[in-house]
């Protein structure tokens, strides 16, 4: 099948963000169990695939999340979603930015998610990316003064991890290949729960961690 010009660019921009990097079998499995094709879920939704590619472009829609090795531009399946909330893509950005008191942060923010890099959640929204940033820095606060003897910080950082972990995927090898190292998951879950086991006995502790 001939490649379109939109699809061959949308694939150019993406590896200018993300860099040039193969994906693996483990890697196209992983994709494939958890996102769907662009022209699929188009067909299924009856949109004009050439038409979302150009909304890719042109910044009203973030990019894939991921290339397939067979180069299939794979989504998450509720891409247009955020789009339809706020009543089109043209009103998108308006309507993200507008969910962060500081519009430079969420003028950042925009940018990241038009870069199709928030892979680090299942469910890619202002709330659920600011929830993240905040679960992240509260876990990396936590670990800046560890109190391992102390049942309620314990009990609170894992309420934490918890938190972090119902909101993030696994990830696939490729995602460290392209963020250049470990991911938030490798650092504020799997390490702190393998640095800090669970206690047997443990409650949330609310400010425990203050």
């Amino acid at each position: 099948m001939r490649t379109s010009t939109c699809a061959a660019e949308v694939a150019r921009r993406f590896r200018e963000v993300n860099g040039d990097h193969p994906m693996t079998v483990a890697d196209d499995a992983y994709v494939s169990a958890r996102f769907t094709p662009l022209e699929v879920l188009c067909a299924e939704s009856g949109r004009d695939v050439e038409e979302a590619r150009r909304q890719m472009l042109d910044g009203l829609l973030p990019l894939p999340g991921y290339l397939r090795s067979d180069g299939a531009e794979m989504v998450p399946r509720d891409l247009f979603d955020l789009a339809a909330r706020a009543g089109g893509p043209e009103r998108l950005r308006g309507w993200f930015v507008a969910h962060w008191p500081d519009p430079a942060d969420g003028a950042a923010e925009w940018e990241a998610y038009l870069s199709g890099r928030y892979v680090c959640l299942h469910r890619v929204a202002p709330d659920t990316i600011r929830r993240k940033d905040e679960l992240t820095a509260a876990i990396t606060d936590a670990l800046g003064a560890p109190r391992p003897d102390s049942p309620l910080w314990a009990a609170a950082l894992h309420a934490l991890v918890d938190e972090l972990d119902a909101l993030e995927p696994e990830f696939a090898p490729y995602d460290r290949l392209r963020f250049g190292g470990p991911t938030s998951r490798d650092t504020c879950i799997d390490a702190v729960r393998n640095r800090f086991p669970r206690p047997a006995e443990a409650s949330p502790g609310g400010d425990a961690l203050s």
